[in-house]
């Protein structure tokens, strides 16, 4: 003989209590929270960092610009590694020449290895001042994605917390009818006055 489970509507039970049906509601509604809300929010605060993160890489695009200098002066010798495993950075004082105005000189930041008259590639802003080189593409897909999923995270934390509260209050609730109705109940089962 074959058990056919199937979906079938709760049936009324006198051992439901309207705090049961409360919950197997709120737990629908979490489920639908968790698996279609939280991640649409991702999805439009990733769409929304994405369209940020552009419309900010397109300005420094266009306040920068690209260039090779000469290392001039105010380079020191090779530079002991940080901690993190990153060579350090100085200021130098490095020199390019300009199509409009001719020979230009500029403080730069470059690795602490950068010997004087090596050629360097640096970025500089519309005031001729080093500054770092606009994101590119993969700096931005990653602030994309991080912030999709702090989005998502945080709306899954909220409902989280939501159905926390809403099971505790409920399981107060239920606790309390208990309470009532045992005693109402007790007095019959024991012989005592309430």
């Amino acid at each position: 003989m074959r058990n056919r489970v199937r979906y079938r509507r709760p049936r009324p039970s006198p051992l439901r209590r309207r705090s049961d049906v409360v919950e197997m509601w709120t737990m629908l509604a979490v489920a639908v929270l968790l698996f279609v809300v939280a991640p649409s929010v991702g999805v439009m605060a990733a769409w929304w960092a994405h369209d940020d993160a552009l419309d900010t890489v397109q300005e420094q695009r266009a306040d920068r610009r690209h260039i090779r200098a000469e290392v001039v002066g105010g380079t020191s010798g090779t530079a002991p590694l940080t901690p993190t495993g990153r060579q350090p950075s100085t200021e130098v004082t490095v020199r390019w020449n300009d199509p409009l105005h001719g020979p230009r000189t500029t403080t730069a930041h470059v690795p602490a290895d950068t010997r004087t008259g090596e050629t360097i590639d640096i970025w500089l802003n519309s005031r001729n001042r080093s500054v770092p080189p606009p994101p590119d593409d993969t700096a931005v897909w990653q602030h994309t994605v991080i912030s999709g999923m702090c989005a998502t995270g945080g709306t899954v934390a909220l409902i989280l917390l939501g159905h926390g509260v809403v099971r505790h209050s409920a399981m107060r609730r239920r606790l309390a009818e208990w309470d009532r109705e045992w005693a109402r109940t007790e007095p019959q089962w024991t012989g005592r006055r309430a």
